[in-house]
């Protein structure tokens, strides 16, 4: 076994950084693609480059010498260049309580750099051992039922608990001081996946005293959350709970600030963990991966503590919807790379199948090309998985994998993920390019959970983000780079901001919007927009409030709920009609232009689509929930007023994806086909393939994914 032949430290002999191992060289294409800015920032600079591999866990595998020798071999016949080990690894780091076992995590990374493959090395405090939750069962999480949870599962851990917080930060100190300087550890994974929250008593004392921080005195905390509906009204701070199923509910302002402090407390034990690593070398940066759609936290806060973004992604692709499911993911592939206005990583995907979805679906023959792109299309320097080998036992043991229980690399999918590989060392510059966005799509997760949490107008589906995403669907439709920011971000730099559903309103975001606007920009809002503020107080003297019904010019009146089955539609004075849905605000200007009307019921007639001039800029708003045309129709207009960027000149084929990453001196053009047909697409000037042949019209294979590029003028 050579992970057991010497039981010394073997790291030392790599300090120098003089170790030689096996590097692969990588595929020349044309000169563009080896071009870019040297001066940007690598995501991990020890290792600049494109990444490829996923999560590795030896430590299943440590009585299999055979497999273990043969995982390094297949790794570098998939192309695969870096690896994330140590995961859910804690119980063979730590098997009893201060008795640390390091030796064979060394000899595997040291054994993986010898043969020019990467670590990404993670914190194990996702999943801790059971002697730990057995000897101390107040680590435990209490749910919202006020049960403590029993030993099992995973993220099962008090984020407020001392003791845990004390093992994780001596596991992490000791993690770091071991293999900080080795020369194959290239960043460090915080965790995995955060997630839930706990209602132990530390947790509570906790939340109140964050509340006293934040508030200062009952008297101020009783206005902002208007405790005197139902006589509720806090005399004490021992008083205020979180607020649970057989508790206390009906406090807007309680629940929105539990959800705060719940995204507050994990940052603050993520915190731990980053500094416990960054003592040891402050150089190596850090991330944690975060999830699909996941509105327990918000991620944007999570910005200022991490050095990189990553995130897992895991579409479910089917015959029908897979046009759908795609802009979908881009979203997503968007909102990470915006959260800190860089590249991001994708951390996690799957080269197969999931096993813990409805249907574990296969992908189709080139999707794994086509979605893999995709990520990197949207910004993201790598392309990994869950995980390199198959667990032989327990819940994800028919999760797919590059290696199967069948164990060889004659498999369709381990050749769509080593074409991957393949691919990525072609485009490696990439790395050095960036997505430049001149439209920017507001997506605030404190104003989602606030509508979601608010009692009306639709309690069957108020469809925040589905309001949301059909926006940006438009705009992804026409190959247009979208930005996605919150109400904390700086939007001055746009020609283009979107803010539909803006129901609450935080501190000092109004002005921005009304400076941008003032300033030139063009702003689009809709029905429910400016009725609470931060704390989700309604404003009083008209809605929009806090001076948005100036930038507007109009003034919403009141709100007709409408049943599923109920329509409405909008009428432009050209003849052209849109159905609308859902929601129908009333609304009167107040100096804005009417531009479409409604169609039916008794406000027939009554303004629907208008637009102000307010300053240099105009602000657009838009009454309900319109049909996709409508957005289609309205963006294709204002894309060719604003002069905006575009991957193609011309609208994209259905269901083919265009995307741009550019710097100083290159543009890259990704297309991807997810319309399960061939595609031809016709290209600008100048653009060539990956072996540096001029290409004027590409042509696509049904999920295909391609890369074109050109040295910009």
């Amino acid at each position: 076994m050579w992970f057991l032949k010497e039981k010394k430290r073997i790291f030392p002999l790599f300090k120098g950084g003089t170790a030689e191992y096996n590097r692969r060289e990588r595929p020349v294409g044309n000169r563009a693609f080896q071009k870019g800015e040297a001066a940007m920032k690598s995501l991990t600079p020890k290792y600049p480059h494109m990444l490829h591999g996923g999560d590795y866990n030896p430590d299943q595998w440590l009585d299999r010498p055979d497999i273990l020798e043969e995982d390094i071999r297949l790794m570098k016949e998939a192309h695969i260049n870096c690896v994330s080990v140590g995961i859910f690894a804690w119980a063979k780091l730590e098997p009893q309580e201060g008795v640390y076992d390091f030796d064979w995590l060394e000899e595997i990374i040291t054994r993986l750099y010898e043969n020019g493959i990467y670590t990404v090395l993670a914190t194990p405090s996702g999943a801790k051992p059971v002697w730990m939750s057995e000897q101390h069962p107040e680590i435990r999480r209490v749910q919202a039922n006020l049960v403590r949870d029993e030993t099992g599962g995973r993220h099962n851990h008090c984020y407020t608990s001392p003791y845990y917080r004390e093992k994780v930060k001596a596991m992490d100190t000791a993690l770091a001081q071991r293999f900080a300087s080795h020369p194959g550890v290239i960043l460090w994974h915080l965790s995995n996946e955060y997630g839930g929250e706990c209602y132990c008593p530390q947790c509570q004392a906790a939340f109140r005293r964050w509340l006293q921080e934040k508030y200062g005195t009952l008297d101020n905390l009783n206005h902002q959350w208007w405790t005197t509906f139902w006589s509720h009204t806090y005399t004490d701070w021992e008083q205020i709970h979180a607020p649970v199923p057989h508790g206390e509910t009906s406090v807007h302002g309680l629940t929105l600030d539990w959800k705060r402090f719940v995204t507050h407390q994990v940052i603050d034990f993520m915190k731990v963990e980053r500094d416990a690593v960054k003592a040891a070398d402050p150089s190596i940066p850090v991330t944690t991966n975060f999830m699909y759609d996941f509105y327990q936290y918000n991620y944007f806060k999570f910005k200022d503590q991490l050095d990189v973004i990553s995130w897992d992604s895991y579409p479910q692709w089917r015959n029908e919807g897979n046009v759908e499911t795609a802009a979908d993911f881009a979203l997503w592939h968007d909102v990470m790379r915006s959260i800190k206005g860089q590249p991001f990583l994708l951390m996690e995907s799957t080269p197969s199948t999931t096993n813990w979805t409805p249907v574990s679906k296969l992908k189709k023959p080139g999707m794994h090309m086509a979605s893999s792109l995709q990520a990197v299309a949207h910004g993201s320097n790598s392309v990994q998985y869950f995980q390199f080998r198959k667990s032989r036992g327990s819940t994800e043991k028919f999760h797919g994998a590059v290696v199967d229980h069948y164990g060889g690399s004659d498999t369709r999918v381990f050749r769509d993920v080593a074409a991957v590989g393949q691919r990525l060392e072609a485009i490696d510059a990439v790395t050095q390019s960036d997505v430049k966005a001149e439209v920017a799509l507001v997506f605030d997760m404190e104003n989602r959970w606030a509508i979601e949490g608010a009692a009306g107008p639709r309690n069957c589906g108020i469809h925040y983000a589905e309001q949301v995403r059909a926006h940006y669907r438009a705009l992804w439709r026409m190959g247009i780079p979208v930005d996605i920011v919150d109400e904390e971000c700086d939007i001055s730099g746009y020609k283009l901001v979107i803010a539909p559903m803006l129901y609450l309103l935080r501190a000092g975001f109004e002005e921005r919007l009304k400076a941008f606007v003032e300033n030139g920009g063009i702003l689009i809002g809709t029905y429910h927009t400016g009725l609470v503020n931060e704390n989700d107080l309604c404003y009083l003297g008209g809605w929009p409030g806090a001076g948005l019904g100036e930038v507007f010019g109009l003034w919403h009146e009141d709100t007709d709920a409408l049943w599923d089955d109920e329509h409405n539609t909008l009428r432009l004075a050209d003849g052209r009609e849109y159905g609308l849905k859902e929601i129908c605000a009333l609304i009167h200007p107040r100096g804005a232009q009417v531009l479409g009307t409604y169609g039916e019921d008794f406000y027939q007639g009554e303004a629907a689509l208008t637009v102000n001039q307010y300053g240099k800029g105009r602000a657009y708003y838009i009454a309900s929930f319109g049909e996709d045309a409508l957005y289609r129709d309205l963006y294709q207009k204002l894309a060719g007023k604003l002069s905006l960027k575009r991957a193609l000149e011309d609208l994209p084929p259905q269901g083919v994806e265009a995307c741009l990453r550019e710097n100083g001196e290159v543009q890259y053009l990704f297309l991807q086909n997810f319309s399960g047909r061939q595609q031809q697409v016709s290209l600008p000037q100048g653009y060539a393939s990956l072996e540096g042949e001029p290409v004027q019209e590409a042509s696509l294979a049904p999920y295909d994914g391609q890369v074109f590029c050109r040295e910009k003028r």
